[in-house]
């Protein structure tokens, strides 16, 4: 660790060939990601590199100290893509099958019909919400608030706005898995 605050770039690079592959197993186990797990790696040992001075062999060794910084951007960012909606996305071409009804062709776009059958149901969709809902979630998924923003722009307190997100959510869940289409039955 001495030589790496030195500036020995074959002092990091032993450190990476060594302990590579147990920090990219704590951070894939704690990411669930491959290409995230990837990322953490790099960024710890840039980190290693640049906050060396502050390591102290005599409070822990090398290894626990990477691996607890590993631990903790781990963490940290586990807790920003979840916030991010990162781990419950929805494939749209699940979603698509959803819709019941919806033959493929017009799903690909090869239907003028289908467009504007996607459409209302989409209108219909957020008909169903009250202007609070709408409101929430335009400005958390197309314009990309936070609950405190969106909060102060509405003029509403950040659990009102956590409450007409969940709220206008859970509605457009049940929609959309009941397969609701305008002028068909209920799937």
């Amino acid at each position: 660790m001495s030589l790496v605050c030195e500036g020995s770039k074959d002092a990091l690079a032993s450190l990476f060939s060594r302990y590579a592959r147990v920090v990219r197993g704590v951070a894939y186990r704690v990411l669930r990601d491959a290409s995230e797990a990837d990322d953490l790696l790099q960024d710890i040992f840039l980190l290693v590199h640049r906050l060396c001075g502050t390591f102290d062999s005599s409070k822990a060794s090398a290894r626990f100290w990477i691996l607890q910084m590993t631990y903790r951007r781990a963490i940290s960012r586990r807790r920003y893509l979840t916030s991010r909606h990162f781990y419950t996305r929805l494939d749209l071409d699940q979603a698509a099958d959803r819709l019941g009804g919806v033959s493929s062709e017009s799903r690909n776009g090869n239907s003028l019909d289908g467009v504007l059958e996607r459409k209302q149901a989409w209108d219909n969709w957020l008909a169903e919400l009250s202007e609070s809902q709408r409101q929430t979630l335009h400005l958390f998924f197309f314009e990309g608030y936070t609950f405190e923003e969106i909060a102060s722009k509405t003029g509403q307190t950040v659990g009102n706005a956590r409450n007409h997100y969940y709220r206008g959510l859970q509605k457009l869940r049940k929609q959309i898995s009941a397969g609701k289409l305008p002028g068909k039955e209920a799937v």
